[in-house]
């Protein structure tokens, strides 16, 4: 299992990373007092019924499972055909994994409880109808727009009740501290975005609308049969290979929703995602700037530009927003008129940090999601916290400022990130391997937080930090080699579940990456996270899985927040090339096998 690298195909990856993907949440299953709005423009719009009650009440419509984890049961795909629907399966068995540390007998009996906590990666919350979004680059390849996109609201409220339903670990009997988001928390970095996230998060109302405040004006209701058009009898290409019409789609997915807010602390780490449009975008272009808030939008182009625009995303160059403005440019009397919205903006990193220190997105805390006032100054995205006594948390940002989907860490972050190790390590090595005491350290177990994991890490030049020398994810291995008390990476941006044993000749040095699939894409999953104490030279971090609160059984009749978040899973579940891979619903690609899933993950003790 060792060293493993997985990556998703061009047309699942990098493309759905410049094709504004959406995501977002689920209806409530109980209304909280709101002390925020995230509305919609104004219009005539009203909060969807509630249809689901607690689940200490009986009636109405109950997720299943509601508070149970991938070890209980699992949502799979039955049937065959073009369109697969979703059913409750068994659940997937724990996997113990030995690679970097023993597993002796005895231990479950010995073993302390030291932390648990949650965690959720790539949610993706997108407006779906912003100009910049690049649709059209699905022709040849299917897979490059989500058809479920524009429930992602639904789906990931449908992800915070989840979370509040979590009250122990399966593992330890530990009720979660806190849940840490590690990036791509939206989509398109738009401020009306940002702010739906923000609201997701700490609780309020969200309308997952922006443009014309009565009307949807995006691509599945555009006559284009190359999306899927669910409101009408178009024989669109999607419809073609077996998704239904569900007529009401879309005035339902632009309602407004209300979420109960983690009832947890939460934390944040910024993906490319959160700080470029698209995700590789360079967000200071004028052009870009003013496109994303006007009242054009291009829903086609000519095949030629497609294959362009692929080709510079396939080769990693650098010009991609060279080559977007001028596809805007050539193609700009194929422009459709749309609702311009301001509220679309692009922000900068001072505003990111600026709104989440907004008190009225505190929720449970603490105010800031792990930034202070502090880190305005030079617009600082990293930062260590306490997991719980005797654990430390570091969150860094691996981003590109200047506009690339790949990660990196600068000197500054590199040097930064060193002494805070060495700041909670009682002995750790220096770069030529000698071993360097610190009597005055306390000595934590230390888990690291990141948007990219370490095959996504390059050392390309940032031009918004042109001064400073990057660095990849072998180089970031290497320094958290050096520490003892590292226990795990952990991390996401692949949209895969994928769990690597870094080892070291020194056992001691060894430490798990734990990379997460995302809740936007099949199978749309997030981690329960538990660390123990074995008491024999050893410990234990649990990786569980586990899956919205939405019921498996999708009603396409249902068209409440709850409803509607369970057709955002089974629509994830149909992508294009998906559906047909799938075996008794485990895709090893994107679910990752049973050793990346549900595991207990040894490591020495330091």
């Amino acid at each position: 299992m060792a060293g493993r690298e997985t990556h998703v195909p061009t047309n699942r990856r990098h493309f759905l990373l410049s094709s504004g993907a959406a995501v977002a949440g689920a209806g409530a299953a109980w209304a909280l007092p709101s002390r925020r709005s995230s509305s919609g423009a104004p219009g005539t719009a009203h909060a969807q019924p509630l249809t689901r009650t607690s689940p200490d009440r009986p009636g109405g419509r109950r997720a299943a499972p509601f508070g149970t984890t991938t070890l209980d049961t699992t949502a799979r795909v039955v049937g065959s055909g073009g369109y697969r629907r979703i059913a409750s399966g068994p659940g997937w068995p724990l996997v113990v994994r030995g690679e970097l540390a023993p597993a002796s007998s005895g231990r479950q009996d010995r073993r302390t409880a030291l932390a648990c906590f949650l965690q959720f990666t790539d949610l993706h919350v997108a407006d779906v109808q912003s100009p910049l979004r690049t649709e059209y680059l699905r022709v040849g390849s299917p897979g490059s727009w989500r058809a479920q996109e524009a429930l992602s609201v639904a789906g990931a409220v449908s992800l915070v009740e989840q979370a509040n339903a979590v009250r122990k670990g399966p593992h330890t009997g530990r009720p979660p501290a806190f849940v840490m988001s590690t990036g791509d928390n939206i989509d398109n970095h738009s401020m009306v975005e940002l702010e739906w996230f923000l609201t997701l998060m700490s609780g309020g109302r969200i309308t997952p609308n922006t443009g014309d405040p009565t009307s949807y004006e995006g691509v599945q209701n555009s006559g284009l049969g190359l999306y899927w058009h669910p409101d009408s009898s178009l024989r669109d290409q999607d419809k073609r290979r077996g998704l239904p019409a569900i007529p009401g789609y879309l005035e339902a997915a632009m309602r407004p929703v209300v979420s109960p807010g983690l009832r947890l602390p939460w934390y944040s780490t910024p993906g490319n995602h959160d700080d470029l449009p698209g995700g590789c975008l360079a967000p200071q272009d004028s052009v870009l700037t003013e496109y994303i808030t006007g009242a054009r939008k291009l829903f086609s182009v000519p095949d030629a530009d497609v294959a362009a625009f692929r080709k510079v995303l396939d080769s990693g160059d650098d010009p991609k927003s060279t080559v977007l403005k001028d596809i805007l440019r050539r193609n700009a009397s194929r422009a459709r008129a749309v609702t311009a919205d301001e509220r679309r903006r692009m922000f900068t990193p001072h505003e990111y940090l600026r709104a989440h220190l907004d008190p009225d997105f505190a929720g449970a805390g603490p105010v800031g999601h792990g930034y202070t006032d502090n880190h305005l100054d030079g617009d600082r995205m990293y930062y260590s916290f306490t997991i719980a006594e005797g654990v430390i948390g570091i969150s860094i940002d691996t981003t590109y400022r200047s506009g690339h989907f790949e990660g990196s860490l600068g000197t500054e972050q590199l040097r930064w990130l060193e002494r805070t190790l060495a700041a909670h390590s009682a002995r750790h090595y220096d770069e030529d391997g000698r071993l360097v005491r610190n009597t005055g350290a306390d000595d934590a177990h230390i888990l690291v937080f990141s948007h990219h994991h370490s095959p996504s890490m390059t050392r390309r030049p940032d031009a918004a930090r042109s001064e400073e020398k990057r660095h990849d994810g072998e180089e970031v291995i290497a320094l958290l080699s050096r520490f003892p008390n590292v226990v795990a990476w952990i991390n996401g941006h692949s949209h895969i579940n994928h769990i690597t044993p870094h080892a070291h000749p020194t056992a001691a040095r060894s430490f798990w990456e734990v990379n997460t699939a995302s809740h936007v894409d099949y199978p749309q999953h997030a981690r329960i996270i538990e660390l123990v104490d074995n008491h024999d030279g050893t410990l234990s971090l649990f990786t569980t899985l586990i899956e919205s609160a939405a019921p498996h059984r999708t009603d396409f009749d249902d068209l409440s927040s709850v409803g509607l978040a369970s057709l955002y899973r089974e629509l994830s579940y149909n992508a294009p090339g998906l559906a047909a891979g799938l075996t008794d619903g485990v895709h090893e690609e994107m679910a990752g096998t049973a050793a990346d899933r549900n595991t207990e993950l040894l490591v020495r003790r330091a």
